[in-house]
């Protein structure tokens, strides 16, 4: 019966795994082990296994890896977001309302923004372009007049033509002044167009936050008008009889913002600039907070930087409260209307969305030929004290040995260097070296306090599972910041994972790796995974990608961007391919960098014919190498079996 009680199972899986941490209620594992996706949080009627959709695409003749879109948990966020803030001003009896616009930057995927308009419609949630492109593609995509459209970042003339042509054809467009010099030529230009525009000032505040993005605020931010910046541009704009169409302010404290009391910090101090332009005569209406609504990456709920010590409620109620506490202090002279308060919220509303899929190709395991029973006599004797330290090994001496161990090894290495000992002699010496460090990791379990310097020695003997992938290209945040996402197996998580390892993609670069992993203590340097299975599979899945991964990937060792599949969950259960996006072959991806694949065939051919001719191969051969060679350009970038 213990036996029965101790047996590995899903739970355990969930909980080593930490998926109803980080999850938020979107997955969970079923009974056979496999990873299910919940369209709605919690509702397990509507789940639906991975390894499932795997199948599906599979028999659809797409490879792994692959981007998979839940379009669902995209809805399912819009309206998380927008019914809470809903909630917390009836609840708080806030006389403005709350529009969303959606950050383009943070994934630019047309589908993408294609969905957010759609499942923002019925709330009009908006959109915010950075750019003169992310301006043109959201007044292409953009169908509700009623949502907002923020114009951010610098801008030129022919930026402030479209947004002034948007205001023209009805787009509640607002230009927000980001630099002194930009009010200057808005103002021009909407003369020379007869266009009257809602304007916004992008305010540096003074509060900053502790988070990868901190430098987004504070008095040194590089975007943004200072407290004298901004009266210059009320001064211009009443001279200009033009004070009416200033009604938004705007700052941006940074992304992913931990802790909530930073948030809250900097909504206060934005509400007093906001109350002061009011106070000057502007047409005050909108208070844009930016960004900022963090992601629970590693289930914490803390203010680490991959976490959020604060509930999407608290996150809303807290705003709100800022705002009514500031503007209706009574010792607030400039008696003020509740704001409509607008968000730049991205990263909370697609993360959850999309998640990558891949396969584990090979597996080199931390297990070293072990060493004879005996040495030869004529064995050198710095490696036969090196073989004496892994016999003596106890749990009583086991710091002693791990000195002696790296102390006799680095010498082996040296003799190797001035030719003292042979290839094969340094061979057996590493061999000796490693087992003694598995010998000593395994013997540390039994050790109640270990000593700091074996404190980390697992994972200097973990596996390393090669995976059919790009960091670079599709999990950038985790090569270039650190920045953590949940991994994990998406099966046989009815079995216990009893290997130890970290993951390495394809590219031949030593950081095109992962081996930082979340833990509810912090970080780990090792995942927990499974055996490889002979003619199997093992798929691996990086869940919360949805945001800014796609637009930051790079062409590293150019592997191209991955498939993509989106997939609709029905109301029964059954879900539906309803997207479906070939990856980069190798012609598109050398096209991105300055080849012309029909050129490359030409000169390959002539090439191939240069090769018949000097009778290093046959006309047939050319003709199998020239099949072989179209086929290679024609194929995906990663992996296929």
């Amino acid at each position: 019966m213990h036996r029965t009680l101790e047996r590995w199972n899903k739970t355990k899986s969930a909980e080593l795994y930490g998926i109803s941490e980080w999850g938020s209620g979107y997955f969970d594992v079923n009974e056979n082990g496999d990873v299910v996706v919940m369209p709605f949080p919690g509702d397990r009627t509507r789940a639906v296994s991975i390894p499932e959709i795997i199948s599906g695409i599979q028999a659809r003749g797409l490879d792994m890896p692959v981007l998979l879109r839940i379009e669902n948990i995209l809805d399912s966020q819009i309206t998380l977001l927008n019914e809470s803030f809903i909630t917390a001003m009836r609840d708080l009896g806030y006389r403005g309302t709350f529009m969303g616009a959606y950050p383009i930057k943070v994934n630019q995927q047309q589908q993408v923004i294609e969905e957010i308009t759609q499942f923002g419609s019925r709330y009009h949630h908006g959109l915010e372009a950075g750019s003169k492109a992310e301006l043109i593609a959201a007044m292409g995509m953009l169908r509700d007049k009623e949502a907002m459209l923020i114009c951010n970042g610098y801008k030129d003339e022919e930026f402030i033509d479209m947004a002034l042509y948007a205001t023209k054809m009805g787009f509640h467009c607002v230009l927000v002044v980001e630099m002194p010099g930009e009010l200057p030529l808005i103002i021009e230009r909407s003369k020379a167009l007869g266009a009257r525009p809602i304007l916004g000032v992008r305010i540096k505040i003074t509060s900053q936050a502790n988070s990868h993005w901190a430098e987004s605020g504070g008095e040194l931010s590089i975007f943004g008008l200072n407290t004298r910046q901004v009266i210059e541009a009320v001064d211009l704009l009443k001279a200009e009889e033009m004070i009416d169409c200033l009604q938004l302010v705007h700052y941006h404290l940074g992304s992913q913002i931990s802790n909530i009391r930073e948030i809250r910090t900097a909504v206060g101090e934005a509400c007093r600039v906001y109350a002061g332009l009011a106070a000057e005569g502007a047409n005050m209406r909108y208070l844009d907070l930016g960004g900022g609504l963090a992601v629970d990456y590693d289930g914490s709920q803390t203010n680490f930087m991959s976490s959020r010590n604060y509930s999407l409620d608290e996150y809303c109620i807290d705003i709100v409260e800022a705002v009514m506490t500031t503007l209706d202090d009574e010792q607030n002279e400039y008696k003020v209307e509740h704001p409509v308060i607008i968000t730049e919220s991205g990263r909370a509303l697609v993360a959850y969305y999309s998640m990558l899929l891949f396969n584990v190709l090979d597996v080199t395991r931390f297990e070293p030929e072990p060493p004879p029973a005996t040495l030869p006599e004529d064995t050198h004797a710095t490696i036969r004290y090196m073989f004496d330290t892994l016999k003596g090994l106890s749990v009583r001496n086991l710091q002693e040995g791990f000195n002696d161990a790296i102390y006799y090894r680095d010498e082996a290495r040296q003799l190797f260097s001035h030719g003292k000992i042979t290839l094969r002699e340094r061979a057996m010496a590493e061999s000796i070296f490693w087992t003694t460090v598995n010998e000593i990791a395994r013997l540390s379990d039994q050790l109640k306090h270990v000593p700091p310097d074996l404190a980390n020695i697992h994972n200097v003997a973990s596996d390393v599972y090669y995976c059919n992938f790009s960091v670079f290209q599709s999990l950038p945040d985790a090569w270039a910041i650190g920045q953590l996402f949940p991994v994990l197996p998406v099966h046989r998580l009815g079995e216990e994972p009893t290997r130890q390892g970290m993951l390495t993609d394809i590219t031949c670069d030593c950081d095109g790796k992962i081996d930082r992993f979340i833990d509810r203590q912090g970080v780990k340097r090792t995942l927990p995974l499974h055996e490889l299975k002979e003619n199997e599979e093992y798929y691996l899945g990086a869940f919360l990608v949805g945001a800014y991964q796609e637009t930051l990937g790079d062409l590293h060792n150019l592997l191209g961007d991955t498939n993509v599949v989106t997939v609709k969950i029905r109301d029964n259960g059954e879900y539906d391919f309803v997207g479906e996006l070939e990856g980069d072959s190798v012609a598109d991806v050398l096209s991105y960098v300055e080849y012309d694949p029909k050129a490359l065939q030409v000169r390959f051919r002539e090439t191939a014919e240069n090769a018949v001719r000097e009778g290093s191969i046959t006309p047939q051969e050319r003709r199998e190498i020239m099949r072989a060679y179209d086929r290679g350009l024609r194929g995906y970038t990663y992996f296929e079996r």
